[in-house]
């Protein structure tokens, strides 16, 4: 399928896509992974940005223009998704999406125009909507659009609310001490409400890591051209359209500083990816514990009762599993694998070659499904675990006296070899602490040297 009108003739009649996106069509394997319609809607606002730009800039007419702005923001806003066709593993450029959204706007502005659907004239794909533009500057800057425009609403605020959900935990727990545990042996005691301020603390943390990574996809590399020189196009096109951009979305966007940067590595998206990445890990681990806490109910930890969604086993009646701590974990796996895939798609030599990243749909692809997998964990842990967890206060009390590790706080008055002695003799006679300790110390002031609550103040 090389010339142009065998590729036209499988062009189904309903389609606004043309020959370009046809061949592609044909060229690239089927994997049932589409280019994400993120950064198809992206391209959109970008190529309506562009027109009105090119409108201004006295480069396009303003008929022309004003019909390829329509027709653009039809596909920013998704009316027009079932003309994107094409496999996300294509042309490592991204070409092949950006002639896809050429054709297709370029058809629908001329259907507006009063010309039959699949037209090229008046307003051609390349001439008029790819005016200015190079795959090679479009499709990082879509890429660019496309996951601060899910950061921030969408991402974010599902954070945001799950840091909120373990402050609540953290503020309402904040009476009941437990057993602590190291190496998943027995430790010091702690507060549960202590344990759940670490969690909300490390999600605040790693929402300002997001934060500090959205920075770098702020600059867009629109305006650079084929290869960051600017060829073909006004030099004040890329701020121009940016600004556009940041008017159109409500979100800011700046031209590149570095053009040559921009194009030829893709590091802004490999840092937003391993910010993900970052805050998926620790979702795992508080997904885990929690899991962990909330084992039993007879025969695990029990200071945790998970709330009962389904039904645990298909043969062990009553049986119910820490079904939303295993989904997170599994999500976050699949985030950690898709940080790895960003990370070689930009090494040296694969991705990153020369003056472009030749790998950028599939990096764009896993970057926005390692988003949506990070906003769904937050948003199950927070409705689905959180919202009807709750604490056995009574077997976090027993358990932390429980443990042989209260003997840290006679250290300081019988001195640590005796603590330790005292330690192993209550193992061996599977007593307590204060059983062993009773005669050693007297019972009012053993009784303040093993108050759990003042062992979780550091006193």
């Amino acid at each position: 399928m090389n010339d142009e009108s065998s590729a036209t003739s499988s062009i189904p009649e309903w389609a606004y896509w043309g020959a370009d996106t046809e061949r592609a069509r044909h060229n690239f394997p089927r994997s049932g992974r589409p280019v994400p319609l993120e950064i198809i809607h992206a391209i959109g606002s970008i190529k309506a940005c562009c027109a009105a730009v090119n409108r201004d800039l006295g480069k396009l007419d303003t008929g022309l223009a004003e019909n390829i702005v329509a027709a653009s923001m039809e596909v920013a806003a998704g009316t027009l998704d079932g003309h994107f066709v094409l496999d996300v593993f294509q042309t490592g450029s991204g070409t092949s999406a950006n002639m896809n959204a050429n054709e297709v706007i370029s058809s629908r502005a001329n259907e507006m125009a009063g010309f039959p659907r699949g037209s090229r004239h008046p307003v051609h794909p390349n001439d008029h909507v790819n005016l200015g533009q190079s795959s090679n500057d479009v499709f990082p800057s879509a890429l660019h659009v496309a996951a601060f425009f899910q950061a921030r609403s969408r991402l974010l605020p599902e954070l945001d609310r799950l840091e909120m959900a373990l402050m609540e935990k953290a503020g309402k727990w904040d009476d009941a001490v437990k057993p602590g545990r190291t190496h998943l042996m027995d430790a010091t005691p702690v507060r549960m409400g202590q344990v759940f301020s670490g969690y909300a603390k490390q999600v605040g943390l790693g929402i300002q890591r997001i934060e500090a990574a959205l920075q770098g996809l702020q600059y867009l590399a629109i305006g650079g051209s084929a290869v960051g020189t600017g060829i073909n196009t006004h030099p004040e096109f890329g701020s121009r359209v940016a600004e556009a951009l940041s008017k159109s979305t409500g979100m800011p966007f700046f031209e590149a500083e570095n053009h040559f940067e921009a194009q030829g590595s893709r590091n802004a998206l490999l840092h937003y990816s391993a910010s993900i990445r970052t805050v998926a890990v620790s979702l795992s681990k508080i997904a885990n514990d929690i899991r962990l806490m909330g084992s039993g109910p007879n025969c695990g930890f029990g200071e945790l009762v998970l709330p009962e969604l389904q039904p645990g086993s298909s043969i062990m009646p009553g049986k119910v599993n820490p079904v939303i701590p295993e989904a997170v974990i599994q999500m976050a796996v699949r985030i950690v694998a898709n940080d790895l895939a960003v990370s070689i798609a930009d090494f040296g030599g694969v991705g990153s070659i020369l003056e472009l990243n030749v790998a950028m749909p599939l990096m764009g692809d896993a970057v926005l499904e390692s988003s949506r997998l990070l906003s769904e964990s937050s948003r199950i842990l927070r409705e689905k675990l959180l919202e009807g967890l709750e604490v056995d206060r009574e077997r976090c009390e027993k358990l932390a006296g429980l443990s042989l590790m209260v003997a840290t706080r006679l250290s300081p008055f019988i001195g640590y070899d005796e603590a330790s002695k005292l330690v192993k003799r209550a193992k061996s006679e599977g007593s307590s602490i204060r059983e062993v300790a009773a005669n050693l110390i007297p019972p009012e002031k053993l009784d303040e040297i093993l108050d759990l609550r003042s062992m979780t103040e550091g006193k």
